[in-house]
């Protein structure tokens, strides 16, 4: 809108940046008004993975407005795969960090016994009827922490009427976000496709918290099968059960899965990738 664009070249002219980092810089609104306008010298971020539309069909004038940008990064390999693909160019991939301390020093939610946790938007695309599904075939000692909400929440809680063992939990502030992470046992993301990284496997890392995740290209850059999670077929619901089930029977197996991601959550904390970004804003000046 015109408003947004006069207030984001007023900001420019009135703080004088020496560099401006701009997430999604092809996003319309302030990133692709100050990608467009401006001479400071720019670093770009890149999230989408998978297909864009937008990149499809624009594919040449946004190509152009990447030309502008003086560095270009991607959160994760699948990012940077499209972007070279419809944009061209060449992209450092930087993974997204963690704030360690947020989860990892959070007092743990309490708990009645065996607890699986899922946190994310109740849409078809993040698994969550997989997840229901599987359920079914756990013991019937484990509980089911969902948190958040979307256009299937109403038909996925009506599936699961009279079964006390789940908890629908709504929108939940940040400190219960950390806090349930802490205190469940599992974080469970069952996403079928479309994940270009995977901050909640992050988070649930540094939480100390095991992860059982659907082998996607996104995920498994984070969480990598057999060292900091278990990962299984997206959509296999029977898998699923087995992994749960594996990670909240073998406690030799969690403790390993645990201390590597704790490792990994430390690799990619966000102090290390303000490091990563310290270097390439004075790169570019």
């Amino acid at each position: 809108a015109p408003a947004c664009a006069r207030r984001t070249l007023a900001a420019l002219a009135d703080e004088r940046f020496d560099v401006v980092h701009l997430h999604e810089p092809l996003v319309p609104g302030p990133c692709l008004t100050t990608l467009v306008v401006t001479d400071i010298p720019l670093v770009g971020t890149v999230h989408a993975a998978g297909v864009s539309a937008a990149y499809r069909w624009a594919a040449r004038p946004l190509a152009w407005a990447a030309g502008r940008l003086a560095s270009r990064c991607a959160v994760s390999d699948e990012a940077a795969v499209l972007a070279r693909r419809s944009l061209g160019g060449s992209y450092d991939v930087l993974p997204n960090g963690v704030e360690v301390a947020r989860f990892a020093d959070a007092d743990p939610w309490p708990s009645e016994g065996p607890t699986v946790l899922f946190l994310g938007r109740h849409e078809p695309r993040k698994g969550l009827a997989v997840l229901i599904e599987a359920l079914a075939m756990l013991s019937p000692d484990v509980r089911l922490w969902v948190a958040g909400d979307g256009p299937d929440t109403a038909r996925l809680r009506a599936a699961t009427v009279g079964d006390a063992r789940v908890s629908w939990l709504g929108r939940i502030s940040d400190a219960e976000r950390s806090s349930r992470m802490r205190g469940a046992d599992v974080l469970c993301a069952p996403s079928l496709h479309g994940e270009s990284f995977g901050v909640v496997l992050l988070e649930a890392m540094a939480a100390g918290t095991v992860v059982v995740a659907s082998d996607l290209t996104g995920y498994a850059a984070v969480a990598r099968a057999g060292r900091e999670a278990l990962l299984v077929a997206p959509g296999d619901a029977g898998a699923l059960a087995r992994a749960l089930t594996a990670a909240l029977a073998r406690p030799d197996r969690v403790a390993a899965l645990v201390d590597a991601g704790r490792a990994r959550a430390q690799e990619l904390s966000m102090d290390r990738l303000a490091e990563r970004y310290l270097e390439r804003y004075l790169a570019v000046l």
